[in-house]
C-alpha cells in the first residue's frame, strides 16, 4: 500500500531551492519563525555532495527544522523521514529526526515521543544519513508510535549538543512505507493491534481471540515477538506467524483455517513440539479431521508419547488421519531399550496375567517379555502395581510356574500405548525413518481399524508396528514398505520384526518387506495376508531361513493369497497355548494358502515353505487348502514344499481332515506334494498283493488313510501274460508308518495302475 499512489496523498516536502519560508525554526505552525532571511541559515545552490542544500549554524540548545506543510497521518499509514547531513565547521552537533503531532485544530497531541534516534556527527565533510519511522502501531522498527489521535504532523529534524557548529542539510524526504509492515492492510489484522505484547511473559490469549473476532475474513498476522498463550485458544480465521507462541502442555491451539504442520512449526518453532500440539488439536476439535504434514521432515529427539501429547484423553473413537511427511529419529542413547528383570508366576488357570511380580513398578507398559517357554511377541499390556499383576497381550505359552522374566521396552517414534482405546486412527504417505535407532509405531491397548497405507518404515532398530493388546482389531496395513537395517546380518542373527498383531480381522495387503527376522507374527483369526512380497535371504551358503509369516493361532481362519514368499516360510504354531497338547476342538484349522509364489535358493534340502510346528501332542489338521501356488528352488533342490517341525512334538497323522493340496507347480522340488495324491504303480512281477507307497507325495508325509480311485492304465495279466478281469480291493494305512496302500487281487497279477489316495478323511 502506498497512499501517494492509491489516493494521491502528497507527503514530500518542497525542496529548499523553492524558498526557506516554509521551513520553521519552531514547531512549523502558522506564525512560527522561519529560516527565510534568518541570520543563521542560507540556501547553498551548489554543494559537491548535495547539489542545492540548506546551510545552518546551530544557535539554540535544540535547533529545530520543521516543514510547515501539514503532512497527513492516515489510519494504518507509516511514514519514514530521511535526511542527509554533514558538518562543515565548528562544534560537532547531534542530529535526530523529529516532529510535531497535531490534532485537527493544530493542537499538539501530548504524551507522545516526538524524537527519533540521535546520531552524533564525528567529522567534517562526512555525509551522514539518518531516518526514523512514524506510525500508529507499536511495530518493530517504528521509532515514534503516535496511535490514531494525530491527524497531521510538521516533520523535520533537530540539532542538539554544543552550539556554534555549521552543517549542511540535503532536501528531506517523507515517504509512505506502509508496505514494509503489511502487504495488504485491508486483508490483515495484527494481534499487536488488539493488545498482544509479545514479550514472552504477558498472557496474550485474549488479544489473539480479539483479533480473531475482528478479522471478519481477513488474515491474522502474528508479528515478531514471543507470545505466551496461557489458556486454550481457537482461531477461526486464516493466520500467519512471524513471531512464536508458548503454551502450557494442557492448553490447546486450534487453527481451524490453517490446520497443517507448517503453520504449527511457524507458531512454535520446534518441529517436534509443533507436531505434538497439532496432534493435540486434532483430537480436540471437531473441525480437524486430518493433519497434513506438508511434506515436512520432523526430527524426533526421542519417543513421542502420543497420549501425553493430548493429555486430556485416554481414549478416542473418531476417525483421525495423519499424512504426507517424514518422522526422522535423531539422538543416540535416548532410543536405547529399557531392560528390567523380575521374578513372576504364571499359571494355566490365569493365562492372561503374571502374578506376584517383583519390581513391578520398574516394568513399563509395552515391554516385550522373554523367558523360558515364552512365545514370541508377548508384551505387557497393563499393570496393577498394588496387586503385583501384569496383564499380558497374549498367553505366554508353556511358561507355567515361577521364573525370572526379562522385560525389554523398545522405544517407538510414535507410541500410542498410553491410550486405553483408540479407534479409526490412520496414516498415509508417511515415512518413519528410524535410522537403526528407533522402532516405528506402538498401538493403543485396545481399539480397532488402525490403518497404515502407502507408508515407509525404514531401518527400524527392533520393530515396525507393534500391538501390545487389542488395538490392532481390524488393522489395515496396505501398500507399505518395510526396510530392515539388518540386510548384511545372517537371518538367524536378526532381531527386527516388521509387524505383530494379536486381534482378529487384520488385513496385511500389497506390502514389501526386506530382510527382517520375521515379516509378520499374527495371533488373531480371520486375517488376510494378500499381495505382499517379503524376503529374508542373507547370501550365506546353505543359509538358515526363518519364518516370514508366523500364525500362532491353531484355528486361524486365515487367507494367504497372491504373495511372493522369498527365502522364508509360513509357520503355523500353537506356541501360546498354556496346555499345548490337543484334547479336542478343531485343531489346526481354517487356513487357505492360494496362488502364491514361493522362492528359495542356496538352502539345505530340509528347508520347506509351509511348516507346521505343534507345541504339544496329538494335534491334527482340520481344514487346509494349498492350491495354485508356485514352489521354486534355485541353485539346487529341496526335498518338499511342506513339513512338520517336530522340535516339540509330531502331528497325529491318523486324525487329519479336510486337507486339500492340489494344482501347485514345483520347480527343483524333489517330491511334489498332493492330497489327494495320484500315485502311479508299475507292478512288473506277478503278485496277489501290490504295495503302493504314498510317503513321498502325500502332504506332510501323512498316512494313506483313504483311496478314492484305482485305475488300471495297462492290461492286468498273470505271469503268462493272460489278461485278468477280476476286480481288486484296497486297504490304506498299511506299513510301519501307515503311509502305504495295499491292493489285493484274486490271484497273482502284474500291470500298471494309478492310485488316488488321501492322507485325510
Amino acid at each position: 500500500m502506498n497512499k501517494a499512489i492509491t489516493e494521491g496523498v502528497v507527503f514530500l516536502p518542497t525542496p529548499f531551492a523553492n524558498g526557506l519560508d516554509v521551513w520553521s525554526s519552531q514547531n512549523g505552525r502558522p506564525g512560527d519563525d522561519t529560516y527565510q532571511a534568518a541570520a543563521n541559515a542560507a540556501y547553498v545552490p551548489a554543494d559537491q555532495d548535495f547539489g542545492g542544500c540548506l546551510e545552518m549554524q546551530k544557535s539554540q540548545s535544540t535547533q529545530k527544522l520543521r516543514y510547515m506543510g501539514e503532512t497527513p497521518l492516515l489510519p494504518g499509514c507509516y511514514i519514514r523521514v530521511r535526511a542527509r547531513i554533514k558538518a562543515i565547521s565548528g562544534n560537532l552537533p547531534n542530529v535526530r529526526i523529529a516532529g510535531y503531532p497535531a490534532q485537527a485544530n493544530g493542537t499538539q497531541v501530548s504524551g507522545l515521543s516526538v524524537n527519533g534516534p540521535s546520531v552524533t556527527l564525528t567529522s567534517y565533510g562526512e555525509v551522514v544519513e539518518l531516518a526514523a519511522i512514524i506510525g500508529p502501531g507499536n511495530r518493530t522498527g517504528v521509532d515514534m508510535v503516535w496511535g490514531t489521535e494525530p491527524v497531521f504532523a510538521h516533520l523535520g529534524l533537530d540539532l542538539t549538543g554544543s552550539n556554534g557548529g555549521v552543517v549542511r542539510i540535503d532536501d528531506l524526504v517523507f515517504e509512505d512505507i506502509t508496505h514494509v509492515f503489511l502487504a495488504d492492510m485491508l486483508a490483515s489484522v495484527d494481534v499487536r493491534d488488539y493488545g498482544a505484547l509479545g514479550d514472552g511473559t504477558t498472557n496474550d490469549s485474549a488479544a489473539f481471540e480479539a483479533a480473531d473476532d475482528a478479522a471478519d475474513g481477513r488474515e491474522i498476522v502474528v508479528s515478531e515477538g514471543t507470545y505466551r498463550l496461557a489458556s486454550t485458544v481457537t482461531i477461526n480465521s486464516r493466520i500467519r506467524f512471524e513471531g512464536k507462541v508458548t503454551m502450557p502442555d494442557t492448553a490447546i491451539l486450534s487453527l481451524t483455517r490453517n490446520f497443517d504442520l507448517g503453520t504449527y512449526i511457524d507458531a512454535f518453532g520446534s518441529e517436534e513440539l509443533a507436531f505434538r500440539k497439532a496432534f493435540q488439536a486434532l483430537l480436540n476439535n471437531a473441525d480437524h479431521e486430518s493433519l497434513d504434514l506438508g511434506g515436512r521432515r520432523i526430527s524426533i529427539s526421542g519417543p513421542i508419547d502420543m497420549q501425553a501429547a493430548v493429555n486430556n484423553k485416554d481414549s478416542y473413537a473418531q476417525r483421525r488421519h495423519i499424512a504426507n511427511g517424514q518422522f526422522y529419529a535423531e539422538g543416540t542413547s535416548v532410543w536405547d531399550p529399557d531392560v528390567t528383570t523380575s521374578q513372576a508366576t504364571y499359571s494355566s488357570s490365569n493365562d492372561g496375567r503374571l502374578t506376584n511380580v517383583t519390581n513391578i513398578a520398574n516394568i513399563p507398559v509395552g515391554a516385550h517379555i522373554t523367558g523360558n517357554g515364552v512365545g514370541r511377541e508377548i508384551y505387557v499390556r497393563s499393570k496393577n502395581v498394588s496387586a503385583g499383576e501384569i496383564t499380558l497381550s497374549q498367553p505366554l505359552g508353556a511358561a507355567t510356574g515361577t521364573q525370572t522374566f526379562t522385560f525389554t521396552r523398545y522405544k517407538y517414534m510414535l507410541d500410542f500405548s498410553g491410550f486405553e482405546q483408540l479407534i479409526s486412527m490412520s496414516f498415509s504417505d508417511v515415512e518413519f525413518q528410524c535410522n537403526n535407532k528407533a522402532s516405528g509405531v506402538m498401538l493403543a491397548k485396545t481399539g480397532n481399524v488402525f490403518q497404515v497405507r502407502d507408508c515407509y518404515f525404514t531401518r527400524p532398530k527392533h520393530r515396525g508396528i507393534t500391538s501390545i493388546g487389542y488395538g490392532c482389531q481390524g488393522m489395515l496395513v496396505d501398500r507399505c514398505q518395510f526396510i530392515s537395517s539388518e540386510g548384511g546380518t545372517p537371518a538367524q542373527d536378526r532381531i527386527s520384526i516388521a509387524i505383530s498383531a494379536n486381534a482378529n480381522d487384520v488385513k496385511i495387503r500389497n506390502n514389501r518387506a526386506s530382510q527382517f527376522r520375521h515379516f509378520c507374527i499374527l495371533s488373531g483369526s480371520n486375517t488376510v495376508v494378500s499381495g505382499n512380497h517379503f524376503f529374508q535371504g542373507d547370501g550365506q551358503p546353505n543359509g538358515v531361513r526363518l519364518a516370514g509369516l508366523v500364525l500362532t493361532l491353531k484355528s486361524c481362519n486365515a487367507t494367504i493369497v497372491g504373495n511372493y514368499v522369498d527365502n522364508c516360510f509360513i509357520e503355523w504354531t500353537n506356541e501360546r497355548d498354556v496346555d499345548p497338547d490337543f484334547t479336542g476342538g478343531f485343531g489346526f484349522s481354517g487356513l487357505s494358502i492360494t496362488n502364491n509364489v514361493f522362492l528359495c535358493g542356496d538352502l539345505i534340502p530340509s528347508f520347506a515353505w509351509i511348516v507346521l510346528k505343534p507345541y504339544g501332542t496329538n494335534h491334527v489338521i482340520n481344514g487346509l487348502n494349498v492350491t495354485g501356488n508356485l514352489f521354486r528352488c534355485v541353485d539346487g533342490n529341496i526335498d518338499r514344499c511342506e513339513k512338520v517341525d517336530t522340535t516339540h512334538a509330531d502331528m497325529n497323522y491318523g486324525g487329519m481332515k479336510k486337507v486339500y493340496f492340489a494344482n501347485n507347480t514345483f520347480n527343483n522340488v524333489e517330491y511334489r506334494t498332493e492330497n489327494p495324491a495320484v500315485v502311479t504303480h508299475d507292478q512288473n512281477t506277478a503278485a496277489a498283493t501290490w504295495q503302493v507307497s504314498g510317503a513321498e507325495v502325500l502332504a506332510f508325509g501323512g498316512e494313506a488313510r483313504r483311496v478314492d480311485a484305482l485305475v488300471a492304465t495297462e492290461k492286468i495279466t498273470n505271469a503268462s501274460n493272460v489278461a485278468q478281469w477280476g476286480a481288486p480291493y484296497v486297504k490304506g494305512g498299511q506299513g510301519p508308518n501307515n503311509n502305504r496302500v495295499d491292493i489285493f487281487w484274486e490271484s497273482a497279477v502284474k500291470g500298471k495302475v494309478n492310485v488316488t489316495m488321501r492322507m485325510d478323511v
